[in-house]
């Protein structure tokens, strides 16, 4: 019986950053409950690692890439020849409570690259 492989699941420095934005976003909101809600956020974000780790399809095709718009199609184009030059050619979105995880992935390999609210409009890029 073989084991199946377990893919390297890493993040971006962009992931991080949105990571901390959604940090300070919680304490702008309610400084009482921020640290137990980012806590609760970080192991709800482990456990994806875990499943992604396992299972590198897991979440599903990025939404950005039904758009219809000569902008929204340029945009998809864009981030799936970036995703392809880095040798990660699948991009997918994987849903955390109320936040959305963008990553690449080949079959052996994860990169984090985003994080964003359900209610954000795109994701945030370091800039």
């Amino acid at each position: 019986m073989t084991l199946p492989i377990h893919a390297r699941v890493e993040a971006t420095p962009n992931f991080i950053s949105n990571l901390e934005v959604t940090r300070l976003y919680f304490v702008e909101q309610d400084a009482d409950t921020a640290s137990e809600r980012f806590r609760k956020l970080k192991v709800e974000l482990r456990e994806m690692v875990t499943v992604l780790s396992w299972s590198p399809a897991s979440g599903h095709l990025a939404r950005f890439f039904s758009g219809r718009s000569a902008q929204a199609r340029l945009r998809a184009q864009t981030v799936q020849q970036l995703a392809a030059q880095a040798g990660l050619p699948h991009l997918r979105e994987y849903l955390v409570n109320r936040h959305i995880v963008l990553y690449a992935h080949s079959d052996v390999e994860v990169v984090l690259l985003a994080l964003k609210h359900q209610r954000q409009l795109t994701y945030l890029a370091e800039g």
